[in-house]
C-alpha cells in the first residue's frame, strides 16, 4: 500500500496530503467518483496514532458512508453506554452507539479503502509546502514533498491538507492562524484481564485535580485499555494576544487521575503496560472548535484537525474528521470553478459550527467540576434528561444552553 517516493508522479487531479481519517475518507469519495487521487503521509503505514480511540455516533455514521463500518466493528469493542463520573462520585451512564479500536487499526482500514477506491498512498512522504502559481500568494497548483534529503514535487488541480494538528503544514501554506493547539492528551494502553468485566463503557472522570480537563478509561477488548488524561484550554491568550502553555504536567495530571479514581488505579497497578517504542504513556496536541486555521486558498483546502475537526469538550474528533473530508471531496466534485469550490466547502464546514460551540459552551466544566456534579445529580433525577444527554450524543437534540450555570441550574428545577 505504501508506494515508493521514487513512483511519485509528476501530476495527478487531487493531492491529498495526511492519510488519516479527513485525508483518507477525501480521498476515497475523489478516488470513487474517478478522480487522480494522490494522497501521502509522512509515515509509513499501520502506524501508530495518539487518541482516545473513542468512536461516537457520528463516527458510525462517516464509516458507514465510506463503506468500512462492517470492516471496523469486526475488530472493535463495542460499547452502549458513556460513563459519566462526577467529582463527588455520582454517575450517569449516557446510552449510545459507542466502540474502541485504536487508531493504528482504525487508520489503516480507512486507508486501504481509500487505496481500494483508485488512490495511490506514497509513504512515507511529508507536505514541506505548496507550489504556486503568480508568487507567494497565487493559486496552489501543486506541492513539494521531502523523503528524507530528497526532493520531490507533484502537480494538482487541488490539494487538500489533512496533516492534523502539528501546524507545520498549515505554517508553510500560510494558512495557519494559531500555531498553539487547543489542548494536550496524554495516553497509554494497559493490559488487565481482571478488569475486563467490572469497566465495560468508555468511562470519563471530572475533578477538581484534573481541571480544566479530564480522565478517561476506554475498553479497547482483548482485556486492553485506552487510559489517559487530556487538558482543554491548555493554552492561554496574553496581553499581547500570543498563547502560551499553562504551567502544568500532564503526567502529574495522569499520576492524580490514578490517585483519586480507583479503577484507574487498580487498572495500572495489576496490569501492564502496552509500551510502543519503549513509552508508555504518549502526549499528542488537539485542535478544536474550527479554530486556528483558514479553510481555503486557491486551490487549497484544509480539513480535519488541520481545521480544528475536534470537540473541545470532549476531545472526539475522529467523526467530524472524516465529515469534513468527505465536505472537502463534494466540493471538489460539484463544481470546476475555484471559488465555487471554495465558497461551497466553507459554508459546508461552518454549518457544523453549532455542534462544535455547543463543546465549546459545555468545555467551560473542565475548568469547574462541580457543573458536572450537578449536572450529573440532576440526571439522575429524570430519565428524560438522560434522553437529551443521548441524543446530545446522537447530535439529534442540540440545546443552546449547553453546560452552563443556568442551563444546569434550570434542569435541576425542570421535572421533563
Amino acid at each position: 500500500m505504501n508506494l515508493g517516493a521514487e513512483l511519485l508522479p509528476p501530476r495527478c487531479d487531487v493531492l491529498v496530503a495526511g492519510a488519516g481519517p479527513a485525508g483518507s475518507a477525501t480521498a476515497q469519495l475523489l478516488a470513487r467518483a474517478g478522480r487522480d487521487v494522490v494522497l501521502v503521509d509522512s509515515q509509513v503505514f499501520p502506524r501508530d496514532k495518539v487518541c482516545g480511540d473513542g468512536l461516537i455516533p457520528d463516527a458510525h455514521r462517516a464509516l458507514a458512508r465510506l463503506g468500512v463500518l462492517d470492516a471496523v466493528m469486526a475488530e472493535a469493542r463495542v460499547s452502549t453506554t458513556l460513563g459519566c463520573i462526577a467529582p463527588r462520585g455520582g454517575r450517569i451512564d449516557v446510552p449510545g452507539r459507542l466502540a474502541v479500536l485504536p487508531r493504528k487499526r482504525l487508520d489503516d482500514i480507512i486507508c486501504r479503502s481509500a487505496v481500494a477506491a483508485g488512490a495511490r498512498m506514497f509513504a512515507p512522504l511529508r507536505f514541506v509546502a505548496p507550489l504556486r502559481h503568480g508568487g507567494e500568494t497565487g493559486t496552489v497548483v501543486g506541492a513539494i514533498l521531502k523523503q528524507g534529503d530528497a526532493v520531490r514535487e507533484i502537480r494538482a488541480e487541488w490539494v487538500v491538507l489533512a496533516t492534523g494538528a502539528q501546524p507545520q503544514a498549515t505554517i508553510a501554506a500560510g494558512m495557519c492562524e494559531r500555531r498553539t493547539p487547543s489542548g494536550i492528551a496524554l495516553r497509554g494502553y494497559v493490559k488487565n484481564p481482571r478488569m475486563a468485566s467490572r469497566i465495560t463503557s468508555l468511562e470519563v472522570v471530572w475533578h477538581k485535580r484534573l481541571a480544566p480537563g479530564y480522565g478517561w478509561i476506554f475498553p479497547c477488548g482483548g482485556d486492553v485499555f485506552n487510559i489517559g488524561v487530556g487538558v482543554a484550554q491548555s493554552h492561554r491568550q496574553g496581553k499581547d494576544g500570543r498563547h502560551a502553555m499553562k504551567d502544568m504536567n500532564l503526567r502529574e495530571v495522569f499520576a492524580a487521575f490514578k490517585d483519586l479514581y480507583a479503577p484507574a488505579r487498580e487498572l495500572v497497578e495489576g496490569g501492564e503496560w502496552q509500551a510502543d517504542a519503549g513509552q508508555e504513556l504518549k502526549g499528542a496536541p488537539l485542535r478544536c472548535s474550527l479554530e486556528g486555521a483558514r479553510l481555503a486558498a486557491p486551490g487549497l483546502l484544509v480539513t480535519g484537525e488541520a481545521a480544528g475537526s475536534t470537540y473541545a469538550f470532549t476531545g472526539e474528533g475522529i467523526g467530524k474528521a472524516m465529515e469534513t473530508g468527505m465536505h472537502a471531496a463534494e466540493a471538489i466534485l460539484g463544481s470546476d470553478d475555484d471559488a465555487v469550490v471554495r465558497a461551497d466547502y466553507e459554508a459546508r464546514v461552518m454549518a457544523l459550527k453549532p455542534r462544535f460551540d455547543l463543546y465549546e459552551e459545555a468545555n467551560r466544566a473542565n475548568a469547574h467540576p462541580w457543573l458536572i456534579d450537578l449536572l450529573v445529580w440532576s440526571a439522575r433525577r429524570s430519565p428524560r434528561r438522560v434522553e437529551r444527554m443521548a441524543g446530545v450524543l446522537e447530535e439529534t437534540h442540540i440545546p443552546t444552553d449547553a453546560v452552563t450555570v443556568r442551563g444546569v441550574l434550570r434542569r435541576l428545577f425542570d421535572r421533563r
